[in-house]
C-alpha cells in the first residue's frame, strides 16, 4: 500500500480527480506540486501539502521529489504543448529535451520519468485511483451510432492503431471512409477543429492509446470542452477503447452529447485496461 505520493499537478480537473480517489482509496498523504499558472485552486484544495514551482522550474521540482521520499509520483493534468517550444525551461530541462532525436509525448515523457528515477521516486501510472473515470464498453448516450458512423469509427480505430506505432498522436476523424484529421502535437481539440473545417457534420472521432502505450503518462482524456468543440466542429459521433480513456466531467459531458444528438460509445480493443491500483 502506499502511503506518501505526490501529484505534479498541469491544468483540469484531472489532478484533482486523483488526488481525491487516493484519499478515498486510504492513501494517507496526497501531496501536489503545483505548477504556476497551470493548477487549479481545486487540485490544490484537494491535497493534504502542496509545493509550488513554475514550468521552468521543473528540475528543482523533481529534485525537491526526491529529497521528500515519496513512494511515487504521478504525471496529470494539461500543459500546453506551445510550453515545450516558448517555454523557459532551466538549462537541465532543456539539455534533457535537445538530447532527444525525436520528440513526442512518449519521448518526452519517458526522459521525466528517467529523471524522477534519477532521485529515487518511482512514476506510477496516471490511471491509478481513476476507475470511477474509465468506462468500458458499450454505448454512453441516448442514441447509438449509426451504420455508417459505426462504419467510420471502425476505420478510425485502425488508422489510429497504426498510426500508435509512430507515436504520432491519439486521436483520428473521419467521415464516410475519408480520413479528415489525425493528432499531431496541437492536441485533440485543434485536430477536431481542423477536420471540422473539411468535413463538417456527420463526422466521428475515435481516441486510442496505443499498444503497449506506457500508462504511466498521456493517458487519452476527454471531458465537457471537447465534447463542445466536437458539436462545434460537427461531429456526430465519438468512439474510445474500453477502459483505456479518463472520461472527466462525465454526466455533464454526456448530457451535453445528449442534447446534440452526439452518440458516445466504447469499443473493444483486445488490449489491457488502464491499471487503477498499484
Amino acid at each position: 500500500m502506499l502511503s506518501k505520493i505526490v501529484i505534479i499537478a498541469g491544468a483540469g480537473s484531472y489532478p484533482e480527480l486523483i488526488a481525491r480517489g487516493a484519499k478515498r482509496a486510504g492513501v494517507p498523504q496526497v501531496d501536489v506540486v503545483s505548477i504556476a499558472g497551470s493548477t487549479s485552486r481545486a487540485t490544490r484544495a484537494a491535497a493534504d501539502h502542496v509545493h509550488g514551482i513554475t514550468l521552468g522550474g521543473i528540475s528543482d521540482g523533481i529534485r525537491w521529489v526526491g529529497r521528500e521520499g515519496y513512494d511515487g509520483v504521478i504525471l496529470a493534468g494539461q500543459i500546453s504543448p506551445l510550453s515545450l517550444f516558448r517555454g523557459r525551461f532551466d538549462e537541465e530541462i532543456r539539455a534533457a529535451l535537445k538530447s532527444l532525436p525525436v520528440k513526442n509525448a512518449h519521448s518526452i515523457f519517458s526522459k521525466l520519468t528517467e529523471l524522477f528515477a534519477a532521485v529515487g521516486c518511482e512514476v506510477l501510472p496516471a490511471s491509478l485511483f481513476m476507475e470511477d473515470h474509465l468506462p468500458g464498453a458499450g454505448v454512453l448516450t441516448e442514441r447509438a451510432p449509426s451504420a455508417a458512423e459505426e462504419a467510420d469509427i471502425r476505420h478510425a480505430m485502425a488508422v489510429a492503431r497504426d498510426m500508435g506505432v509512430h507515436d504520432v498522436g491519439q486521436t483520428v476523424m473521419v467521415k464516410s471512409g475519408m480520413v479528415l484529421a489525425v493528432e499531431a502535437f496541437e492536441g485533440t481539440n485543434a485536430a477536431i477543429r481542423r477536420g471540422g473545417r473539411l468535413g463538417g457534420r456527420g463526422s466521428v472521432v475515435f481516441k486510442a492509446a496505443r499498444e503497449g502505450h506506457d500508462m504511466r503518462f498521456d493517458i487519452p482524456v476527454v471531458g465537457l470542452k471537447t465534447m463542445k468543440v466536437m458539436k462545434r466542429s460537427g461531429v456526430t459521433a465519438f468512439g474510445f477503447q474500453a477502459g483505456r480513456l479518463i472520461f472527466l466531467d462525465r454526466a455533464r459531458a454526456l448530457e451535453y452529447a445528449n442534447r446534440h444528438g452526439i452518440a458516445v460509445v466504447g469499443m473493444e480493443s483486445g488490449l489491457p485496461p488502464a491499471p487503477t491500483r498499484p
